[in-house]
Formats: C-alpha cells, structure tokens, sequence
C-alpha cells in the first residue's frame, strides 16, 4: 500500500499501520484533542507551520486541504476519515485519487507528505496519516480567517481504498437540492448541517466542466454573473478552466458565499439550490446575515465530519 507516491510518507504509514496491528485496541470512540501531547507533542506545531506556509504560498491550498479531507471522511462513512483517498493503486484496489470527483481536481497530497516526512522525524510511527489531515483541514481554514474546532485523534489508517463508493457517494455538483438532502442524511448529516458544511465553498475554485451546464442552461443564475464567467467557460472546451466559488471574496472565509447565492450568484448548480424557493432559504438566509451563527454551525459539523464512524487504536 502507499499512503501517497511520497516514499517517505509510505514507509512511515505502512510501520504505524504494523504497531497499530500489534498494539491497542481497536474502538470506535477518537481520544481527546490532546491525544499526542506527551508522545508526539510537535505534531500541532509542524501542522501548523507547514499548512500556513503552505496557504500564505497559495491560498487556494487552504480550500485544497480542507476539501482532501471532506473527500476523504466522505467516502464509505462506515469506515470515516481513514486517509484511504491518499492510497495509490496497487494489485489489489484502485486508489480514490482517480475517481470521478477527484481526477485532475483534488489536490494538497504534496503538503500532507511534507506534514508527515516533517512528524516521522520527530517522533515515528505515532502519527496516522488520517489525523495529520484533521488537523490539516483545521489549520487550512484558520489560515484563511475561519473558525477553529477542536479535533479529536486517534484515527487509524486505512490499508485499501473505495474507488467505487469515491464514484458513488460523494456529492455532484448538478444535484437537486433533494439530492443533497439525502446525500448527506445518508452520511448522518441534518439539512442544516448540510448547509452549513456547503459553505465551504466560500473559498476554492472550480472547473468550467462542473458549471458550464449551469451558465447555459440554468434559468436561475444573475445574467451579468453569468456572461462574466463565459469568456473563461466557453460552451465547449476550457474544460479545466477555473473560477472562483465565491468570487466576492475567493480567498477569505466568510459568508459571502450565503450573500451571493441570494443574488443568484451561485457557482454551481448545487450551490445555487440552497437558496432556490426550497427549505433551506432561511438557512441561507441566516447565515448572510449572521456570520457567527454560520461559523459556530461550521466548525459544529466539522466535528461531527472527523468523528464519523472512526476506527481508532490506542497508541502505546
């Protein structure tokens, strides 16, 4: 198995995974935030410093990270944040990196092997891959101006990855929003927890080919926003063309993502559903007006995304 094509990383994954399958015992209750403090206590520093480094060299990682960890605890939620989207293909599965939703879009491998080359050095085989991305995502966001969460640990790594549940399971962004409801009732997740967790779209940016259909043929899209997007999303080609989810403010964590879908200035389809004459109108309607309700609900369903369905061990 590879954790990531990084051999450093690989070797380091596959001897916590072997102390792990001969020391403590597997539960499904992650340890408190403060798990590492007396085996590995660097780990928050190291996360922190590579991440903001990492965000400051680009801000678009900070949406990268967090978005690698949602596609990670999204997938096959019976077994939750397991790190097995950073898998590469062996004889026995095909990794997650190359489905559908992830091919030639999910991105950030490169820093959480430079997190986990950085936290083998300081203290090996204590650290799973699975909490470097928890705590990854967390300080991704805190990078970019949003709530912080406390984050359980624990987690074990998952020694095989789910190329068909990565192709089934995580949400398209030309759903309905009926399809997002169940989406992520099926994971455990309330309506509002699902919107909340949809703001995250307040940073990132997406491909021309996951709105193109949007810009073309949906009716409930502002036009001036729309004829903006289209020299840079043709009606074909520019497949891989990107513009940003928000594009008030791309890079600050904020609810101007909520603002902008009252105006019909939703990047994709599914985003636009939030606020379309269905349920979650007022939700939406909330948070554009009251960004600390939507950073507390935030980093709420955050937690609950790191907590699903967790195989954990005790460290020795």
């Amino acid at each position: 198995m590879a954790c990531s094509p990084n051999t450093a990383t690989f070797m380091s994954c596959f001897l916590f995974i072997m102390l792990f399958l001969h020391s403590g015992t597997v539960s499904s209750q992650l340890s408190s935030p403060s798990l590492y403090l007396t085996t590995c206590p660097n780990v928050y520093s190291i996360v922190h410093a590579v991440v903001n480094s990492a965000v400051k060299n680009e801000s678009r990682m900070g949406a990268s990270l967090l978005r690698l960890f949602f596609h990670d605890c999204f997938v096959n939620a019976s077994l939750g944040c397991d790190a097995s989207i950073l898998l590469d293909d062996t004889t026995n599965f095909t990794g997650e990196k190359n489905a559908g939703a992830n091919a030639n879009s999910v991105r950030g491998y490169e820093v959480i092997d430079t997190i986990k080359t950085q936290v083998e050095e300081a203290c090996e085989g204590k650290v799973s891959c699975a909490d470097i991305l928890a705590l990854a995502a967390r300080d991704a966001v805190v990078a970019l101006g949003g709530p912080g969460w406390p984050v359980n640990l624990g987690r074990r790594d998952s020694t095989a990855a789910n190329f068909s549940g990565a192709n089934s399971d995580l949400p398209s962004p030309s759903f309905n929003l009926s399809d997002l409801i169940t989406s992520f009732k099926n994971k455990g997740f309330t309506t509002k927890e699902m919107v909340a967790l949809s703001g995250s779209h307040t940073i990132g940016q997406a491909r021309c080919l996951t709105f193109r259909g949007r810009l073309y043929t949906d009716n409930d899209i502002n036009g001036t926003f729309a004829a903006a997007l289209t020299s840079s999303c043709p009606s074909s080609g520019g497949d891989n063309n990107l513009s940003p989810l928000d594009t008030t403010t791309p890079t600050a964590f904020d609810n101007a993502y909520f603002k902008n879908l009252q105006v019909q200035k939703g990047l994709l389809h599914s985003d636009q559903q939030l606020f379309s004459g269905g349920s979650t109108d007022s939700q939406v309607t909330s948070y554009a007006s009251n960004y600390a309700l939507f950073r507390a609900d935030f980093a709420g369903a955050m937690i609950k995304m790191g907590n699903l369905k967790a195989r954990t061990r005790k460290l020795l």
